[in-house]
């Protein structure tokens, strides 16, 4: 079975918000770090990988990161600080 991820970048506690999907988050996380991942991504430096959910079909995650990128950006903050209050950088433990 395929691996599939949505995830979340963000620039700094609480700033702007980046939604992908990915099948390979260690190296999608890598390229935005390389700033080789999305023009958005890049010029906002959103560096920081704040969340990370695993699902077991792409087109579940598709469909997931779809529904996440029409949220309210409210809702976004309250799904990364139900996981990563802090919004701290989870780019380490996922190359761990």
């Amino acid at each position: 079975m395929r691996e599939a991820w949505v995830y979340m970048l963000a620039n700094r506690y609480r700033g702007t918000i980046y939604t992908g999907v990915t099948a390979n988050i260690a190296v999608r996380a890598a390229q935005h770090r390389a700033r080789a991942g999305s023009k958005f991504a890049s010029k906002y430096r959103l560096l920081r990988l704040v969340h990370v959910e695993r699902h077991d079909t792409m087109p579940l995650a598709i469909a997931r990161e779809k529904a996440a990128k029409k949220w309210l950006r409210d809702w976004k903050i309250e799904l990364i600080e139900s996981t990563n209050p802090d919004w701290n950088d989870l780019f380490p433990t996922i190359n761990a």
